[in-house]
């Protein structure tokens, strides 16, 4: 008679719970054991770290931890929706919540937390929710249709991420936390204040050090306000709790397991509890030094742990690095090590920038060891230094924090890193185990790194080696760059010659793909007036290669609407104009919006509405402002000496006179500009790809700038310049980007790409060292000469304007899926939600 296999139990099916399936699978234990899997959610584990992207797009299935037929696969019984309620320790059995017994021989508990909801008045009304589950997101999504404000009690990270939910659900949102600044846990004032002023930016309302007294409700009963512990009161519509989370531990308190006296599951080294039968692992289990680890790689580190002590190997979880890299409402925090500085006689080194909200501050010891540290808008670093931590540094501190273009340059890198550095803090992966790999697919898929939060994929991409083919993709052995002379030199103006031509072999007579066709379509249209080539990217071949917002000369919006953007060069428009606008808005129900551009942009048109709204636009005088393309966006501007006692230069007609001449220049990516008229810099040049500030002589040049998710501060390129001679270096900038930045590069990454850096950049456009300067002012001559209004020659052919339409079989026919609903006396997307068993939630 075979004898039985013996039976493990797990309570609890989220990522710990799933990653000890994986550690107990890769040990071979799914071969020897019988697995049970009771699980109190009604879908297996899920991503709960980046739960915020279903608002996004991201559905469960996306989140999913499970890869498909692993269950099936490793014979594990998982029960869905019928968590354990009771556990008899003496008959090594624990019966669910349908009423099924099932015995064990091993018990792992990963019950992980539960919301921590502050004891107020009103915490339960209607109106008042947690953010842990997709079932709370669903909840939230359904309870805001018909709201318009929201706030979160709690400024941490999960609270930061439901005040990023609320907003994108259209809820004028807030955010009250009872600590003095947001995540008190993980950054310091300093930190705290860059993102304070950052997240109010983006239009969030703060409440630091104040807590809640009362959760106010109207006569429905439903939410409709909130009591402060200052003694204001706001008003809500609905509230979502998110001050941390506490361990579930009430299972194993009734069984009679030892928990901590702030709760938490006692276990020893080997994440045995009082029980030797029985585990804990992740967040409901209080590890060996006392803590209780909420962060999903301690929780991992657990899992393996318990998952190595079945089978006697010497493995032991006594601490873990609490260090974190997330991008919350859009920004980058980071913190690792003693972050704080709490260590004796410890140093700091600071570089805080407040205008562009980057604050980075390293905790050294007196003698020169990497203590710690926390980044804020720009945590680009963290996946070199955080494994630093411990050691001295290659370099001085302060190298390490200052941007680019400012300071001494640093020559440090990834490589420069030890051999036993944890790159991948999730999964505990060394530097070693990466570069013994080849591919980051081979990396994931022998090391797990990479899979976990993801902050150190940049690292291990610098880790591997390069490729040996530098191909712009699989129809193409030649880099965008290479691409361009061959275009240019051969005088070639069709996708199919290109192709066919000097593509690779087994690529030649085919279609191409979605990565060459729009490189090769901007490449054609940024040298189509040298190559006497049609400049209008929708003609003949040429509208088969564009991405899909050229394809109607539009930006497509999330709900398949599009957006109408306007040309208003410097941001000057006279009265007349701006009433036309209006006209035309409140005339098709558009929304509108005044960018950091200086534009006005109009959002919800339909296709078949494009070429009417633009008809009234351009014989106003308007022209496309190329929202929609790779291509210059808008050259913003001050007022300058004609209006401000500061100004010294006219930044307003500089600025007119940039856009002007540059616009519908097609690059490799979009090209941002700004002319400030004196030294305190209020059209924020040094925040774009190239920047005018004016100085008592002229003209100061920077170059190579971007505010966007990854800022850099502007490079000064040269200065006291005369407006011929700064236009004279901005067309060869601009040229010389062009025809050498790679596929979907911004001027900031290229330069800093760009072998030499700014010095080589400036002997070339400035010193005309390669002998181009001519050349390349010949291609903006050509550029500047022979630009047409895309917009203004769509209207004069009705062949053209026969692409306008949602349905080709159906001309005139409006898309019924296009939607709006009213808010704040304008109009935003009605967005379909999701559904889950044929119910709407």
């Amino acid at each position: 008679m075979t004898e039985p296999l013996p039976t493990i139990v797990l309570i609890g099916h989220g990522m710990v719970g799933q990653r000890y399936l994986e550690a107990l699978a890769e040990r071979g234990v799914t071969a020897t054991h019988r697995i049970t899997v009771l699980c109190e959610e009604p879908r297996p584990a899920y991503d709960r770290v980046h739960l915020t992207s279903y608002f996004s797009g991201s559905t469960p299935e996306d989140l999913s931890m499970v890869p498909a037929g692993f269950m099936d696969e490793h014979g594990i019984a998982l029960h869905l929706d019928d968590p354990a309620e009771h556990i008899d320790r003496a008959a090594r059995t624990v019966t669910s919540r349908s009423g099924q017994v099932f015995p064990y021989d091993v018990l792992v508990l990963a019950t992980g937390s539960y919301p921590f909801v502050p004891p107020v008045p009103g915490k339960d009304a209607p109106g008042c929710f947690v953010y842990r589950t997709i079932e709370d997101l669903l909840a939230i999504e359904e309870y805001a249709k018909d709201k318009s404000t929201g706030a979160v009690v709690g400024g941490g990270l999960l609270g930061l991420e439901a005040a990023g939910a609320l907003q994108g659900l259209g809820l004028a949102t807030r955010i009250v936390e009872f600590a003095p600044r947001l995540m008190p846990v993980q950054v310091d004032e300093g930190g705290g204040a860059a993102l304070l002023r950052t997240i109010e930016s983006m239009g969030l309302t703060v409440h630091t050090g104040v807590g809640t007294q009362e959760v106010v409700t109207g006569e429905d009963g439903r939410v409709s306000g909130m009591r402060l512990s200052d003694g204001s009161t706001v008003d809500t519509d609905l509230v979502v709790f998110s001050a941390g989370v506490r361990p579930r531990d009430q299972l194993a308190r009734d069984a009679g397991l030892d928990v901590g006296e702030r709760g938490g599951i006692a276990v020893d080294a080997r994440c045995r509890t009082s029980d030797p039968h029985v585990y804990a692992i992740g967040e409901c289990a209080l590890a060996v030094d006392g803590r209780v680890y909420g962060l999903v790689a301690p929780g991992y580190e657990m899992a393996e742990t318990a998952a190595d002590d079945l089978l006697g190997h010497e493995k032991e979880f006594t601490g873990a690095d609490l260090s974190t890299k997330l991008k919350l409402l859009g920004v980058d925090v980071a913190s690792f090590g003693d972050a704080h500085g709490n260590a004796p006689d410890s140093l700091d080194v600071v570089w805080s920038d407040s205008r562009s909200g980057v604050y980075k501050k390293l905790v050294v010891s007196p003698d020169g060891v990497l203590l710690g540290g926390v980044l804020v808008g720009d945590a680009d670093s963290y996946g070199l230094l955080r494994p630093l931590t411990g050691s001295v540094p290659p370099v001085a501190p302060e190298q390490l924090v200052l941007p680019a273009g400012v300071g001494a340059p640093v020559a440090l890198g990834p490589s420069a890193l030890p051999d036993d550095a944890v790159i991948c803090s999730c999964h505990n992966v060394t530097k070693k185990a990466i570069t013994a790999c080849a591919t980051l697919p081979e990396v994931k898929k022998c090391t797990k790194a990479g899979t976990g939060c993801g902050s150190c994929i940049k690292v291990i991409g610098q880790l591997l080696p390069a490729a040996a083919d530098k191909g712009l993709c699989g129809c193409f052995p030649y880099t965008r760059a290479e691409l361009y002379e061959i275009v240019r030199t051969r005088r070639l103006t069709s996708y199919e010659q290109i192709l066919d031509g000097h593509g690779r072999p087994e690529a030649r007579g085919g279609d191409g793909c979605e990565v060459c066709k729009p490189t090769v379509g901007s490449i054609i249209a940024s040298l189509a007036a040298t190559l006497g080539a049609s400049g209008y990217v929708l003609d003949g071949e040429q509208a088969a290669l564009q991405d899909t917002n050229d394809h109607f000369l539009a930006n497509m919006q999330r709900n398949g609407s599009y957006s109408v953007v306007p040309r208003i060069p410097g941001g000057e428009i006279t009265p007349d104009k701006l009433i036309v606008i209006g006209e035309v808005a409140r005339d098709f129900g558009l929304y509108t919006k005044i960018t950091g551009g200086q534009r006005i942009d109009l959002f919800g048109a339909s296709v078949d509405q494009l070429p009417r709204i633009w008809a009234r636009l351009v014989d106003a005088g308007f022209e496309s402002g190329h929202a929609y393309g790779k291509a210059l966006r808008t050259v913003k501007s001050c007022v300058g000496q004609t209006w401000c006692r500061y100004g010294v230069q006219d930044s307003v007609r500089m600025a007119i006179d940039l856009e002007l001449r540059y616009r519908g220049l097609r690059a490799p990516h979009k090209l941002k500009s700004a002319v400030s008229g004196c030294a305190r810099e209020c059209a924020e040049a040094q925040s774009k790809d190239f920047g005018v500030i004016a100085t008592a002589s002229g003209w100061n040049l920077y170059v190579g700038g971007n505010g966007g998710a990854t800022p850099r501060h502007a490079d000064l390129l040269a200065q006291d310049l005369s407006d011929a001679e700064l236009v004279r270096l901005i067309d060869r900038f601009l040229m010389f980007y062009i025809r050498t930045a790679d596929r979907l590069e911004r001027t900031s990454t290229w330069l800093e790409r760009l072998e030499g850096g700014l010095d080589h950049l400036r002997d070339v456009v400035v010193h005309d060292s390669l002998g181009l300067c001519a050349e390349l002012e010949s291609l903006m001559a050509d550029h500047v000469a022979n630009y047409r209004d895309e917009w203004a020659e769509t209207l004069q052919d009705p062949e053209r304007l026969r692409r306008f339409v949602s349905f080709v079989n159906a001309p005139g026919a409006p898309d019924p899926t296009v939607k709006f609903v009213p808010e704040r006396d304008q109009v935003k997307p009605d967005l379909a939600v999701l559904t889950i068993g044929g119910a709407v939630r």
